[in-house]
């Protein structure tokens, strides 16, 4: 008889057999995902982005603010997709303070701000800084009602937005602040970072116009590692564009601009990610990666005394540990975003980064969730794909003729003659 917590030999085999095959099926999802990220085209790419960060959006929303364990605890297990909000039919009241439908395949704020930005591109038509945002993000905000799916209404996104976003309305709209150092003063969050992703997309294969663009644009609306981060998350996915590119690749390309308490954090996130293959094992291990550069403590929903403020030793959370989840599911779409929701926190921000990474990098966005978050948000979320695909060609176009007369320009002077 075999004691009690002891297992068999035939036992052992079985575990071992099943082991080998959900390794092969692992092995198998990410060969397809590396097929898929070599044969992407631009559009396809910028597409697969854009969705890929409504509906990391939407799976996050509902767990937003919670622990691992208060999610397993709350969904009788980890969240395996689209479900719905977590006090039920009670999110008008549960929570007065931000009394939104959260869930049931609804966006946030973090897609609101996203297609905002699409917009204002597809109206300038050419690469952004801050004054754009002053010019006509804000105005867009301000003053144009849409479908407001946690709302459900149609408001003006104003209306939705966090306060760290509706400082961009105080202090350009109403305060006349410079725009390049408007954001001088907010709270310093992942608010200029979750909606970045066009800039880098705009960027496609260029990770350091990308982070400078990025950089210029978030001084409308924030500063500090607040700022950095929305650089290098567009670094991150213009990087994923490219032929070729792999999770590590990603990494790699976000650490090189990377700069103080952001640099070290992704660091040693992606350090300990490396050493994973499942998002489940990950989960505790990332969040004691992160935390020491980690502001806001070990309580999201009460944060510490020093949370938020300016720092050259601090980071914010949820770009470190998408780069992390991403590197744990080796670029899988599905497994990077599960990871990220079921990490908590601040996750629909996570894997509104982690989506939009992995998008880029041409792993396919599952259809049914995609399906159901446009229906549910009524929106539609590829049209801002193919907007963006189009602006981003003419902006290419028109960098490659200012190019083309600077060399010319340069020649002129004695300088070396360029080469086609």
């Amino acid at each position: 008889m075999t004691p009690k917590g002891e297992t068999t030999g035939g036992e052992r085999s079985r575990d071992t057999a099943r082991d080998a095959v959900r390794g092969a099926v692992r092995d198998a999802v990410r060969g397809a995902v590396r097929d898929a990220v070599r044969g992407a085209s631009l559009e396809e790419r910028i597409t697969g982005a854009l969705v890929g960060a409504a509906v990391g959006d939407a799976l996050g929303g509902p767990v937003e603010g919670h622990s691992p364990d208060q999610i397993l605890e709350r969904h009788g297990g980890r969240v395996h997709g689209i479900v719905g909000p977590w006090h039920g039919d009670d999110w008008r009241t549960a929570r007065p303070i931000a009394p939104y439908h959260k869930g049931d395949g609804h966006v946030t704020d973090d897609t609101l701000m996203t297609h905002a930005l699409v917009r204002v591109y597809a109206r300038v038509r050419d690469h952004l800084d801050a004054y754009a945002i002053a010019d006509h993000l804000v105005p867009d905000l301000m003053t144009n009602p849409r479908w407001i799916p946690e709302l459900e209404a149609e408001a003006l996104p104003l209306h939705r937005i966090f306060l760290a976003e509706k400082w961009l309305v105080a202090r350009l709209h109403y305060g006349h602040v410079d725009p390049r150092e408007a954001g001088t003063g907010n709270i310093v969050n992942c608010g200029a970072a979750m909606y970045m992703a066009p800039v880098g997309l705009v960027n496609a294969a260029n990770p350091a116009a990308a982070y400078a663009e990025a950089l210029d644009i978030a001084g409308a609306h924030q500063s500090s590692y607040g700022r950095e981060a929305a650089g290098v998350l567009a670094a991150g996915v213009a990087a994923a564009c490219a032929p070729g590119a792999t999770p590590d690749s990603v990494v790699t390309a976000c650490l090189s601009p990377a700069k103080d308490g952001t640099r070290a954090a992704i660091e040693k996130v992606c350090e300990v990610a490396r050493r994973h293959t499942d998002f489940e094992s990950a989960l505790g291990p990332l969040r004691e990666a992160v935390a020491p550069y980690d502001t806001v403590g070990p309580d999201y929903r009460n944060p510490s005394l020093g949370a938020r403020r300016p720092s050259r030793l601090h980071a914010i959370e949820e770009l470190p540990i998408a780069l992390g989840m991403l590197t744990v599911a080796r670029g899988d779409f599905r497994q990077a975003v599960l990871g990220a929701v079921n990490y908590g926190r601040d996750c629909d921000s996570i894997a509104t980064m982690a989506g939009a990474l992995a998008g880029a990098l041409g792993s396919p966005v599952p259809e049914d969730w995609a399906k159901t978050v446009a229906e549910a948000s009524r929106l539609d979320l590829w049209e801002p794909g193919r907007t963006l695909a189009g602006v981003a060609r003419e902006i290419f176009e028109r960098d490659v003729r200012r190019r083309r007369a600077h060399e010319r320009a340069f020649t002129g002077m004695g300088g070396p003659g360029c080469s086609d």
